[in-house]
């Protein structure tokens, strides 16, 4: 399989990435515009992992000076515009977990988490500090029927004292880092190390830095690779104690006064990376077998690389954004749904040690502390049971693809 095939897919990655930059810059930092600016954030990270991925899995057809200077720069930028989508996703977790423990309605309908200003209204940061100020009312968001002079039966359990409290301060805290991280990026978008960045893209989406031997090299085998280093690691997997649902090991470590990760959970993080990258190697794969398919044919299928040169601003694309991702084959299937079990046991990850840090903070409550408490506990049952999740639909990937 040639390493053109390669080219065409970091040249179709670079014009999204330059696309979704353009539409960025278009939508501005407005709250009128905040949706269209998370939704091309989102596509400048989706085009920027997928650069990444590539020039590590098929390194050696690249120009290794060129490869290893341009992937920590597009880890940079994936990064960074993921903090603030991660603070509004982290919170609105955090509270929705605190109201299904109290036993009250489900917080109201939001928008997509990372839309909007930080404490604008139209926003999560907005929306989760309404919640927090239902919460802190001891009630749900139930209003009186209007105009007939009745009202709705009261909840089963309010939000007790602690419970209000502890959402409270998660929102104090969360909203603080969800508006710092919005900061970072507006400033980290502007700055000269973005734009040399952008630059490099603009050249990869007209011109594949390729080695002198990449002609005779077969890209199946770095593929190949890179799914052989995902199946080590999963075998080094508790999938024994994963098997359980409720694995009481995981809370070995729960009490703990280190703020370090959880022990447990960093080998998880790493089979994430690696089941990312065997995705992405399968997904240059998929364009190289519609390439042979589609060989003779006048049409160019979507994603295709430009006709024309680009520069670091690109004129008007034809299609609507959000582009189309890239087609996932059929046969992934099961890797995106081991891929999706792994993503709730990040942010179930994340969001304990975001309750277990509100809990270390000085002077609180002990009510408060207690419901932190028991919202870190309910996030580590969370974690387990993504695992439990993944050891399922790990069996069956192996058991289907053997």
């Amino acid at each position: 399989m040639s390493a053109e095939v390669l080219a065409g897919y970091l040249r179709a990655q670079a014009t999204e990435f330059l696309r979704a930059l353009r539409l960025h810059r278009e939508a501005g930092t407005g709250a009128a515009a905040s949706q269209g600016s998370a939704e091309a954030a989102l596509a400048l990270r989706r085009a920027a992992r997928r650069i990444s991925g590539s020039l590590h899995t098929f390194q050696a057809v690249l120009d290794p000076g060129w490869s290893e200077a341009m992937r920590p720069e597009l880890a940079w930028v994936s990064g960074t515009l993921a903090l603030e989508h991660a603070c509004s996703a982290r919170l609105e977790r955090l509270l929705q977990a605190l109201h299904r423990l109290s036993g009250t309605a489900a917080l109201p309908t939001r928008g997509p988490a990372g839309a909007g200003l930080p404490g604008g209204s139209g926003g999560p940061g907005g929306a989760a500090r309404s919640a927090a100020a239902v919460a802190a009312g001891g009630g749900s968001a139930s209003p009186a029927t209007a105009g007939t002079g009745t009202t709705t039966a009261p909840e089963r359990g309010s939000l007790t004292v602690g419970a209000a409290k502890a959402g409270a301060l998660l929102d104090r805290q969360l909203t603080l880092a969800r508006t710092r991280a919005h900061s970072t990026a507006l400033q980290a978008l502007g700055s000269s190390r973005f734009h040399a960045v952008a630059d490099k893209v603009a050249v990869l989406a007209s011109e594949v830095p390729l080695t002198p031997a990449a002609s005779a090299i077969d890209l199946r085998p770095l593929a190949e690779a890179a799914r052989e280093r995902l199946v080590d690691a999963v075998a080094a997997l508790p999938l024994l104690t994963a098997g359980s649902p409720y694995n009481a090991e995981a809370l070995v470590h729960g009490l703990s006064p280190d703020p370090a990760p959880h022990p447990q959970d960093a080998p998880w993080h790493q089979v994430r990376l690696l089941l990312r990258l065997h995705r992405y190697a399968r997904e240059v794969l998929h364009r190289a077998a519609e390439t042979s398919g589609a060989a003779g044919g006048a049409g160019t299928a979507a994603g295709a690389e430009p006709t024309a040169p680009l520069t670091a601003v690109v004129p008007a694309p034809t299609t609507v954004f959000p582009a189309v991702p890239p087609a996932v084959p059929p046969h992934d299937l099961r890797l995106l749904v081991t891929g999706e079990a792994l993503d709730r046991h990040r942010d179930a990850s994340e969001a304990s040690a975001a309750a277990a840090h509100a809990a270390r903070t000085p002077r609180i409550a002990p009510a408060t502390a207690y419901a932190l408490g028991v919202l870190h506990a309910d996030q580590r049952h969370e974690v387990e049971a993504a695992r439990y999740a993944f050891q399922l639909g790990w069996q069956k990937d192996v058991l289907g693809s053997s």
